[in-house]
């Protein structure tokens, strides 16, 4: 029987992966203000074209496209979510921190 803090990537019994299914925790998200995020502009293999980059996001990927939607159309910018940051195109850092600033996230401008 495999430990409940395990990571079990391939099982043959059926029944096994349907307890593990069943008995995880669904991913939530995690309050604002237990969230510190970090806004830093990023040139590196971008042709040279600045990006905008909010980092240390809690959240789910549904949550984090959400936020991200809110974020390009406040900036009037494109970008996407990856992973758990939120990349924007252009230098809008500013934007971006005052934004989440409002939204009760703890913001470092790098």
């Amino acid at each position: 029987m495999p430990k409940d803090d395990s990571r079990l990537v391939w099982t043959s019994d059926p029944e096994a992966a349907k307890r593990l299914r069943e008995t995880a925790a669904p991913a939530r998200d995690a309050e604002p203000q237990k969230q510190t995020i970090r806004v830093a502009l990023d040139r590196k293999r971008r042709a040279g074209k600045t990006m905008t980059v909010a980092s240390g996001f809690e959240l789910t990927a549904e949550s984090l496209a959400a936020l991200a939607t809110k974020l390009k159309k406040r900036c009037g910018a494109g970008g996407a979510a990856k992973g758990s940051e939120i990349e924007i195109q252009g230098d809008h850092a500013v934007t971006v921190a005052t934004e989440l600033s409002q939204l009760g996230y703890r913001v470092k401008q790098i």
